[in-house]
């Protein structure tokens, strides 16, 4: 009796694995062509272990981001960080400005924390996985002078710091000057307009 509650208890585990691994499968050639249930399918099969994995070193902001405001309904695919899939949150700091999208004038205030999850999907493995939580902190201009304010960081998915060249990011930021640097989820999935 007890050897098959073992063999039972070890093909549900062997099952439960293969389910979650069978849920981050995907069949389309660009992460571009993913549609809305493809991308719930995928964020619901990966979501709580993108939030244990940057919670797992003890960082503050990757173990408390997902209590902050919400800024899309679901992951999108924008095109900058890779092609990922990216679900982006906002401390109480930067939440009100951040959740207006606004193109023009925008001038976030200092404390002001963004922390965007990540999907990788890898076309050439037929799969997605946790990607990098990647990090935005207003500081001012005093202490981050070439990157207009702003201070870019990220956890990697198993919760450990990256290594961050602030050049590399805010380079790319500087393309959305008029919004203070930032890039605004898909107009599809925002939320709070």
């Amino acid at each position: 009796m007890i050897r098959k509650f073992a063999l039972a208890a070890a093909l549900t585990v062997v099952a439960g694995a293969a389910s979650a691994q069978d849920c981050t499968a995907i069949t389309v050639e660009d992460a571009f062509d993913l549609d809305e249930s493809q991308i719930n399918v995928l964020y619901d099969c990966l979501q709580e272990k993108m939030a244990t994995g940057y919670a797992k070193e003890g960082d503050e902001i990757g173990t408390n981001y997902r209590s902050w405001a919400p800024t899309a309904s679901r992951p999108a695919v924008a095109g900058p960080h890779g092609n990922r899939l990216l679900n982006t949150y906002a401390n109480d700091v930067a939440a009100e400005q951040y959740l207006k999208f606004e193109e023009e004038g925008v001038e976030m205030p200092v404390g002001s924390i963004l922390a965007k999850e990540s999907i990788t999907v890898s076309i050439k493995k037929k799969a997605a996985r946790p990607g990098p939580l990647f990090i935005m902190t207003k500081v001012g201009l005093d202490e981050a002078p070439d990157t207009a304010g702003w201070l870019y960081a990220g956890l990697q998915p198993n919760g450990k710091v990256m290594k961050v060249k602030q050049s590399f990011c805010h380079d790319c930021h500087a393309g959305w000057e008029d919004q203070d640097f930032l890039g605004y989820p898909v107009e599809e999935v925002r939320l709070g307009q």
